[in-house]
């Protein structure tokens, strides 16, 4: 039957039944596909993976046998080259070179996630290498998403409020802005292809309800009335619309001082004694030295560095207070470095100054000074507020006379300032107008003592009515 069929070929005939038949009894399970050849006839030629066209042969080899030509073979091999090769080519011209992703930067050791804030760009808008698209809220720090690479924005995709981690793309960046279609016209797009369903849609909600009229049983049950509602009693408080009222979310750095107070007072044993300063001559020592001082070394001699100083003579004079409880032990704290509280639109930090013992008064005006506008401006690192052995909270440029402030764990006590305010006070015998200070200290009970919170706070009220004190050290 195959020399039939070969000879059938080469004389010229129709084949296309022949041969089908042939394959279909040699191979039943595999397809066939019509091929033309330069005769002008219809042969069919085994093919497992798809059509492949085959031109220029004059014979076909068919499986079993064991001669053919190799201008058949050649075309074969030619073709599937040039169909392997215009795949390759479709897969390396999608255009993917051009676009670079914008992810989340490394955030710090302790912190494994934030929250997206807001945006900085909208898609189109043109971005230069390095420069800021987004901001991450963290639990302390808010931090920059940058662009990678010059280019326009071309899509978003990550939304405000989710929370990501550090690699997380959010941004994709086209660097030559080729496809970046503007955003507005696809919102329109959508609202429109939302408001204006299908007409199929459309007749297919209108068969529903009938489709339901005549299922459903021809006796319905009377509904019952509804209750009447419950009488309003004289002393049930009126409450205020819904409306009139708004749910905001927390940022992350409002909840981790949330949770952080919380966890101190559940944890310490919290107690605050108060005692009260005379800032006559730390003021007339300001006033006298105070153009010298912005002279010499660039910055103003402000109330917070005498603190600071006061603060160190009384943690050198009573180092209970610098140390902290861990477990069963008490760790002694070699080093002074003191935490100072700065309010934020978006919450309170906590920068520390390093070394306080070992810095003069201009050293510390202008490391609390270069902290606090970090810690506003939102550019404020997390190794900036690590650490930290002791804590001076400053609410007397807000007005505070007096308060009780919470420790920050884990240290184990916090100085509380408070206005200035001109009281009468007895003065050798005389009563006398004098700026007095509240100053409070709040401590963890379990570590210190009475005795020696006192003695502590005894000590910043000497220093700071005489710093003179400081240069003698007594």
């Amino acid at each position: 039957m195959l020399g039939a069929l070969r000879r059938k070929v080469a004389i010229g005939g129709s084949s296309a039944s022949v041969l089908g038949k042939s394959l279909r009894v040699i191979r039943p399970s595999v397809s066939a596909s019509r091929v033309s050849s330069n005769a002008g006839e219809e042969i069919l030629l085994l093919q497992p993976r798809g059509v492949i066209p085959v031109r220029n042969f004059s014979h076909l080899v068919l499986p079993g046998c064991s001669a053919g030509l190799t201008k058949t073979r050649d075309a074969i091999s030619s073709i599937q080259s040039e169909t392997i090769m215009q795949k390759s080519c479709r897969a390396f011209s999608s255009g993917d070179g051009d676009l670079v992703d914008a992810v989340v930067p490394f955030m710090g050791e302790s912190i494994t996630d934030g929250t997206l804030a807001t945006f900085l760009k909208k898609p189109g808008d043109r971005v230069a290498a390095d420069e800021p698209i987004a901001q991450i809220e963290t639990d302390k720090v808010t931090i920059d998403v940058v662009s990678p690479q010059d280019g326009v924005i071309q899509e978003y995709v990550a939304k405000e409020g989710d929370t990501v981690e550090p690699g997380v793309k959010i941004a994709v960046i086209s660097k030559s802005a080729e496809g970046v279609a503007p955003a507005a016209p696809a919102e329109k797009k959508s609202e429109k292809a939302v408001s204006k369903p299908s007409p199929s849609a459309e007749a297919v909600k209108e068969d529903e309800p009938k489709a339901k009229v005549e299922v459903s049983p021809a006796v319905e049950k009377p509904k019952a009335p509804a209750p009447p509602p419950p009488k309003r009693t004289a002393t049930e408080p009126v409450l205020p619309p819904k409306e009139r009222e708004r749910r905001v979310p927390m940022t992350r750095l409002r909840k981790r001082v949330a949770t952080r107070l919380k966890d101190s007072q559940n944890t310490f044993a919290l107690l605050t004694t108060f005692n009260e300063v005379d800032m006559t001559n730390l003021m007339k020592l300001r006033s006298d030295y105070k153009d010298a001082f912005v002279e010499k070394h660039g910055v103003k001699f402000g109330f917070m560095s005498g603190f600071v100083k006061a603060a160190v003579s009384a943690l050198q004079h009573q180092p209970i207070v610098n140390a902290v409880i861990d477990g069963d032990d008490i760790i002694y704290r070699d080093y002074i470095d003191i935490s100072i509280a700065v309010g934020t639109p978006k919450g309170l930090v906590v920068p520390v100054v390093r070394d306080a013992d070992k810095m003069n008064f201009a050293e510390i005006e202008k490391t609390i000074n270069g902290l606090a506008k970090k810690a506003t401006d939102g550019t404020i690192s997390i190794d900036e507020m690590a650490g930290g052995s002791f804590t001076i909270s400053n609410g007397g440029v807000y007005g505070s006379l007096l308060s009780t402030p919470i420790i920050n764990p884990p240290q184990s006590a916090i100085l509380g300032m408070h206005s200035i305010v001109s009281r009468p006070m007895v003065v050798g015998g005389n009563v006398v107008p004098r700026p007095m200070m509240y100053i409070a200290l709040t401590y963890d009970h379990r570590l210190i003592d009475g005795r020696e919170a006192v003695f502590f706070l005894r000590r910043i009220k000497d220093v700071v009515e005489d710093p003179r004190r400081l240069l003698l050290d007594v």
